[in-house]
Formats: C-alpha cells, structure tokens, sequence
C-alpha cells in the first residue's frame, strides 16, 4: 500500500474546490501526511475582475485576480482540519492554476496532487483545457480528481 507523506490541494475559493480540500484532509489525516493548501491567482485591478465576471457568469469561477488568498486559505485550513489534517501548511502562489500547482507539488515533493473536477466535463474545458484534465496529464505524481461538480 502506497503510503502519502505529503499531499498538495488546489483551492480557488469555490464550494466545490472546499470539497476536495476536504477529502484531501481526511485522506492526509489518516495517512499522517502533511497537507500544503494551495491557491494560486494573477494580480488584478478590481474593474478588470469585475468585468470579466460579468461576461463569464457561471463559469467566473475561472477569473485569474487578486482573489482575498488570505480568506480562501484560511476557509481551506478550518475545513481540512475539521476532516482530520493536522500538519496543515498554506500557500498562495501567483501564477496559473496548472503550472503553479505541478510547480508546487515538485518543490515540497508531494505524493499526491488533489484537485477537484470543475470544468473537466464543460464544453470549455474540452477545447481549452482543464485544471483536473492537465494536471492529472502533466503530473509526475499521483494525482486524485475528487468529484465535486456533478
């Protein structure tokens, strides 16, 4: 049985993103591994954040900006210490989701990369690439798609 010592999550904020945190806390929690919550972003003006959102709507949750990192890991600590993390490390890094968290996962050398599987079954997701779809492509670790979005 593979054991993990150290797992890596990403977390843009979204509901669905706080699930895979969640079994991604537990799986860390009965393994004893330490668990590096991620979030990454780009730096931007709010006017540019809000415009982007009024035309994206439902699928604003892929807005690169300067997301409150603070407030979207501290959510993220509380709900995976609640499903049995205990060595919890926080990390917001700027940059794009995909390559900051295989960037990440290569630096703490993590076992296991988390994610959730939003925008994996989208049309947009199909033609311009996914979070879950290329990590789980490009990632010379394991890599769990935990199903968040049905």
């Amino acid at each position: 049985m593979t054991v993990y010592r150290t797992i890596v999550v990403g977390t843009d904020g979204s509901d669905s993103s706080y699930v895979a945190v969640e079994k991604a806390g537990a799986l860390a929690g009965v393994s004893e591994a330490t668990l590096v919550v991620a979030c990454a972003y780009f730096p931007t003006d709010d006017r540019d954040l809000a415009a982007a959102s009024d035309v994206l709507k439902e699928e604003a949750y892929q807005v690169h900006g300067s997301a409150p990192t603070t407030e979207i890991l501290r959510i993220a600590r509380e709900k995976a210490t609640a499903a049995g993390a205990a060595d919890i490390v926080e990390r917001a890094v700027v940059g794009e989701p995909v390559e900051s968290l295989l960037s990440l996962v290569k630096e703490v050398e993590a076992d296991l990369l988390v994610v959730g599987n939003r925008g994996l079954n989208t049309l947009a997701g199909r033609l311009l690439g996914s979070v879950p779809s290329d990590v789980a492509r490009k990632s010379r670790s394991d890599v769990l798609i935990v199903h968040t979005v049905r």
